[in-house]
């Protein structure tokens, strides 16, 4: 809390050490090997998120090892890096689209629409009014400052009075015990507006007492103007050296809370940004010393503004923002500065209102896609991966990203070859999302000869990360359509793969997505296809998993359809699997029911008939010709409908009174209906239905 004072004499030997100490900064070299291993904070996540929610994150900054104190960019210490808001693991959404049972958890197929996003005026300022031009010439020095703004507050060095001060800031100055502090360094601010030749040891000396991880520190310094005096200062000088250090300065006390930050960008956002945004295109046409430090520390600040829900709309509609992003692609940057970059625009583009926007400003869409392609460094990958997955959630624009082949091209290298967990998982994300779209699936899965499914099939089955996985099941359940069955049925291993996983990924929400997305494609495929035994194949496997019983179902609607019963009849496993899940107490009494209708449903063909004498069917048929759970009457009375079609063919008689514990199930039966009262009120069909124990009974004597 000392403070060195240092008489007007001392002012330029301060000014060379500093000056020595920013020398030794490191040099960067685009896309160099050393320069591509600048770290970035892996992410944790909407859209989708994605198993039915919307995962939400939002992205902070980040060290860089090539920081150093004195360089004011990214000081911290170990013991400060822990009250740093590093952005990866927060809580923001990106918004991840998938049918309704993503959503509820349920088993329900049916998708929703996304509600339509309301668009707003381009080019305006938070309050509506049109934002000016920024302007192209370099910032000239004032000869004669101007005036000091109202928001701009003078203290006296040795005063301790707060009466100006609000009162959220007074208690934090009075618990914390820096208010008379920090006010001297802004007080000789203050005075450097008017003293040029004080302005290098009055912001060194702020830039020594900001420089710290203390949030609520940086709240009181934001609640003294700070910002005010440093960004008047900013717009006064044309001096590389001071633009460097006010620059320092700003990224410095904008470590601070949301609350904060949204009370200082309220006061002089909207002459800062611009402000800044002009700098920012200074130093990287050249020419601007410390040019690296200073894109750096403006480009934090700005990453600080998206960090804050309420800002991203505002800071968009900036002139010049996103123009400033859009620079990555061709801008000479090192390694951390595009990283931090495409953090705003992750930022910017998960605000709902803002996609749109993005999407449609010229040559946006083009830079992201020659980062993704092209860019060295896995973090800005990973980040231009995140921008596309955000973008893909909105429906207003899934058709036109999904018409871009350039998109979908990109898409699919980063979801089936990227090195990094995350830039993969948010590439099958963006797919996913498109694919959610109906007027996007048919071109989807015939896009380049199937590369999207080829991407998607491996993913889900090679992929180390369970997201990934997931996403790519995902993918695929919301592309299974009319339209698209028959497509993805012949794609070469898919339905197969499909059934693997449902059986033997180490996730069980990866199998209930896989199984999902099989059960969908079967709804969809007749007999009349060509991949329609391969599809009874992956069946068969998949109702083997304990995710699979609900694939019963999917049985029961088959064998209802005359033209299907003799090809599943006839496939090896197809009866087996069905009397498996009837005769297991595992399977739910939904499941069974739809199983043993699917045995009825099959004993309905003629040609099924011998077939259906093998030992493991009458086994499964005389267990429930004897339930006596009156609850499960429904699974009983249609067992003995089924042997009773069975037993129809003459020579099926004599296989079925021999089998262990079969008449003896029918002559139980035959009681149990003998002692029912039959009102007269009962239809015939019910009558009948209560009367076939007794006539199969008899049948089957006859054969002994």
């Amino acid at each position: 809390g000392i403070r060195k004072k240092m008489s007007r004499n001392n002012h330029h030997q301060h000014y060379h050490n500093y000056n020595d100490r920013i020398h030794h900064q490191s040099s960067y070299t685009l896309n160099s090997p050393a320069s591509t291993a600048s770290t970035s904070s892996t992410m944790s996540s909407s859209a989708v998120g994605v198993d039915g929610v919307k995962p939400k994150r939002f992205f902070g900054s980040s060290s860089s090892s090539s920081h150093r104190r004195h360089h004011y960019q990214d000081s911290r210490s170990p013991q400060r890096q822990r009250h740093h808001h590093s952005g990866r693991h927060s809580t923001q959404s990106h918004s991840v689209m998938v049918d309704s049972e993503d959503r509820s958890g349920n088993e329900n197929l049916t998708s929703s629409p996304i509600p339509a996003t309301k668009s707003h005026t381009r080019g305006r300022s938070a309050n509506g009014a049109l934002t000016s031009p920024p302007s192209s010439s370099p910032l000239p020095l004032h000869p004669n400052p101007p005036a000091l703004s109202h928001n701009v507050r003078l203290f006296s060095k040795h005063s301790n009075n707060t009466a100006n001060v609000d009162g959220p800031t007074r208690k934090m100055m009075l618990r914390k015990g820096v208010g008379p502090v920090v006010k001297r360094a802004i007080d000789d601010l203050n005075k450097a507006i008017k003293a040029r030749e004080l302005r290098i040891a009055a912001i060194t000396n702020a830039c020594d007492e900001f420089d710290h991880w203390d949030e609520e520190k940086h709240s009181i310094e934001l609640g003294l103007n700070a910002a005010n005096v440093l960004s008047q200062l900013l717009s006064m000088t044309d001096d590389d050296d001071e633009i460097r250090m006010i620059c320092a300065a700003l990224e410095m006390i904008y470590r601070s809370s949301h609350d904060s930050i949204c009370k200082s960008f309220a006061d002089i956002g909207n002459t800062l940004v611009p402000l800044l945004l002009r700098l920012l295109e200074r130093c990287e046409t050249g020419g601007v010393r410390f040019a690296d430090v200073s894109i750096m520390n403006i480009t934090k600040v700005l990453l600080y503004f998206s960090r804050v829900p309420k800002l991203r709309v505002m800071l968009t509609r900036q002139q010049g923002m996103i123009d400033a992003i859009v620079r990555i692609s061709f801008s000479i940057l090192n390694p951390d500065c595009r990283i931090f970059r495409m953090k705003v625009l992750a930022n910017l583009a998960n605000a709902e209102d803002n996609r749109l926007p993005l999407y449609e400003h010229h040559g946006l869409i083009d830079s992201i896609l020659k980062v993704a392609n092209l860019d060295l460094c896995d973090s800005v990958r990973e980040y231009a991966a995140t921008v596309l997955m955000e973008l893909a959630s909105l429906s207003a624009i899934q058709v036109p990203m999904t018409n871009d082949d350039r998109l979908l091209s990109t898409l699919v290298k980063l979801m089936a070859s990227d090195d990094t967990f995350e830039t993969r998982e948010y590439a099958t994300t963006a797919l996913q999302n498109l694919a959610y779209a109906k007027d996007n699936r048919i071109r989807l899965t015939s896009y380049n000869d199937g590369a999207v499914l080829e991407g998607l099939k491996k993913t889900m089955t090679k992929d180390k990360n369970e997201k990934a996985r997931l996403r790519a099941a995902g993918a695929l359940m919301n592309l299974a359509c009319d339209d698209t069955a028959e497509r993805m049925g012949v794609h070469d291993g898919l339905l197969v793969a499909l059934a693997d996983v449902s059986t033997s990924d180490n996730s069980n929400d990866v199998q209930k997505r896989a199984t999902l997305a099989l059960t969908k494609m079967a709804g969809s495929i007749s007999s009349q296809m060509a991949c329609y035994i391969i599809l009874l194949d992956a069946l068969v496997k998949a109702a083997s998993s304990e995710n699979g019983a609900s694939l019963a179902a999917v049985f029961r609607a088959k064998a209802k359809l005359p033209e299907n019963r003799y090809a599943m009849a006839q496939y090896p496993g197809v009866l087996e699997c069905l009397a498996n899940i009837i005769s297991s107490n595992s399977y739910s009494y939904k499941d069974r029911e739809n199983a043993m209708r699917s045995i009825v449903h099959l004993s309905n063909a003629n040609a099924n008939r011998r077939l259906m004498t093998n030992r493991i069917v009458l086994d499964m048929l005389v267990k429930s010709a004897s339930i006596t759970k009156v609850e499960e009457a429904s699974i009983r009375d249609s067992a003995i409908t089924a042997l009773q079609r069975i037993a129809t063919d003459i020579p099926n008689r004599k296989i079925m009174a021999r089998h262990d514990g079969l008449i003896v199930a029918i002559a139980k039966a035959t009681e149990r209906e003998s002692k029912i009262e039959r009102p007269r009120s009962h239809s015939s069909k019910d009558q009948a239905q209560k009367h076939l124990a007794k006539p199969l009974l008899m049948s089957l004597l006859l054969e002994l």
